[in-house]
């Protein structure tokens, strides 16, 4: 074969070879389309875990909003549990010009309101008063401890009627880490804000803050005996499930920040076997703090 034939020759089968290769118009469609079963997976697995009102209210506290669309689907609906904290003031809907409605909780109100000027709250809450009542009813049932998160008028209101209560106000969430707090528009580092809302509370009269374990060294060396430290996001060193915590430190780190109290529910509630995971963290607690002779 001379040089010219089977250069033709080797550009057939060059052609050939492409061609196959060529995608058709329509598989070329199905480029970069998502998976309508894989998004709805993601959106399942990004869905907080809401049992009952106080964990919906949880939701509500680290978001300033959420849609009532998003309360409600083929896997959840928290309509009920809602209606629950709408009962007791802690929680109302904010209905937007256009018709869509959102919940938020009574603490964050006033963000919500800033945010969105046009949304009105059905129903209106006077936030304080509403803080205040149901603080008053907290007096004589043997409740040791309760939360406020909120402004100073709020943490006010809580402290003016707390009576033998022992009134704790939240700093930042162990939920919230520095990424949450730029979305929020925080731009101090985690542990100065700590602080300021700590000293806050204490200008309100509480008694004490609810703080991760990460700073609650620094508030025991700023506000020694003055200010009681709870500290929630408790997560043992052999139980650390993957959750919306962030912040988080376990038991023995806890207590030797400095903190007075630790809260603890998940590593419990959530372990194959919940009493024995008590009994392991009471047994941490007791080699920590020894019975004194006696």
């Amino acid at each position: 074969m001379n040089r010219i034939g089977w250069t033709r020759r080797a550009e057939r089968r060059t052609r050939a070879v492409s061609t196959r290769r060529t995608l058709t118009v329509e598989s070329v469609s199905d480029l970069g389309r998502l998976d309508p079963a894989a998004i709805e997976q993601v959106r399942r697995e990004a869905t907080p875990l809401v049992r009952n009102a106080d964990e919906l209210h949880d939701v509500l506290l680290s978001r300033i909003v959420l849609p009532e669309a998003e309360a409600t689907s083929s896997t959840h609906d928290w309509r009920d549990w809602f209606g629950e904290l709408a009962s007791q003031c802690r929680a109302t809907t904010l209905v937007f010009p256009d018709g869509r409605k959102a919940w938020t909780a009574a603490e964050r109100l006033p963000a919500a309101m800033a945010a969105f000027p046009d949304a009105v709250a059905q129903p209106e809450l006077a936030v304080p008063e509403t803080v205040r009542r149901a603080v008053v009813n907290l007096r004589g049932r043997g409740v040791s401890f309760a939360t406020v998160h909120g402004n100073q008028a709020m943490m006010e209101a809580a402290a003016k009627e707390k009576g033998e209560v022992k009134m704790l106000a939240v700093t930042v969430l162990t939920s919230l880490d520095r990424g949450d707090l730029d979305d929020l528009g925080f731009s101090c580092d985690i542990e100065r804000l700590v602080l300021s809302r700590a000293r806050r509370a204490i200008e309100a009269g509480c008694d004490g803050v609810i703080s991760s374990g990460l700073e609650a060294a620094r508030l025991k060396a700023e506000f020694k005996d003055r200010l009681l430290v709870v500290t929630p996001g408790i997560r043992p060193v052999d139980n650390r499930p993957a959750d919306d915590q962030k912040r988080t430190v376990d038991v023995a780190q806890a207590f030797a920040a400095g903190a007075d109290y630790i809260v603890v529910g998940r590593p419990i509630r959530q372990a194959a076997e919940p009493r024995a995971a008590a009994l392991a963290i009471q047994d941490t607690i007791a080699r920590i703090f020894p019975a004194a002779p006696g």
